[in-house]
Formats: structure tokens, C-alpha cells, sequence
């Protein structure tokens, strides 16, 4: 099992920054690709952006040149500078991780950021 616990969430105004981290523990030998996804109210959840074992990443277009994830090993964490945010850019953001295997799906519990306009 993987557990992830996110953080860095909060309230900033639109223009500003913030930093999401996420910590991994449990059976993490298990984890290749980790991500970021976020959900807004009457949205569905979607990819925001990812990170393979490897260091390649993937964006959601219109975060592209504003986030940036990146991944310590050697401290088990995953991170998301997001700059210049938007108002759209509200949701629940939530941690993910998948098995490199079993391609089963780990979550976080989620971390609200709200950007005011």
C-alpha cells in the first residue's frame, strides 16, 4: 500500500504562487508515475499534471508555462509550483500515484486552494 498526504494549499490572490507537496511512505518501491489532479465544484476530476520515474511530465494545457511538478527521491515527495494562478485555477487538488506494475491508483486526501480574483 502507498499512502500519500498532501499539503500547501490555501487562499491567494489571483497572480500569486503557491506550492503543493505531496508525501509518499508505505510501499513506495511500488510507485512509478505520480501526479496532480484537481476537481471543482460540478467538475470532474481531472489531470492537471505528471511526472514519470524517469523525470519525463505531462501538462494540462492550460496550466502549461504556469506549473511546474518536479519529485525529490530521496525525500518521497512530489511538488506542484503553480504561478500566475487564476480563479478557474480553484478546485481540490489531490496527489496521485500509480503502481508501475498493477497500475492501481493511489490517492491523497486533497488540499483546497482558492484564488480569489
Amino acid at each position: 500500500q502507498v499512502q500519500l498526504v498532501e499539503s500547501g494549499g490555501g487562499l491567494v490572490q489571483a497572480g500569486g504562487s503557491l506550492r503543493l507537496s505531496c508525501a509518499l511512505s508505505g510501499s513506495i518501491f511500488m510507485v512509478n508515475t505520480m501526479g496532480w489532479y484537481r476537481q471543482a465544484p460540478g467538475k470532474q476530476r481531472e489531470l492537471v499534471a505528471r511526472i514519470a520515474g524517469d523525470g519525463d511530465t505531462n501538462y494540462e494545457d492550460s496550466v502549461r508555462r504556469r506549473f511546474t511538478i518536479s519529485r525529490d527521491n530521496a525525500r518521497n515527495t512530489v511538488y506542484l509550483q503553480m504561478n500566475s494562478l487564476k480563479p478557474e485555477d480553484t478546485a481540490v487538488y489531490y496527489c496521485n500515484a500509480v503502481a508501475r506494475t498493477s497500475y492501481v491508483h493511489y490517492w491523497g486526501q486533497g488540499t483546497q486552494v482558492t484564488v480569489s480574483s
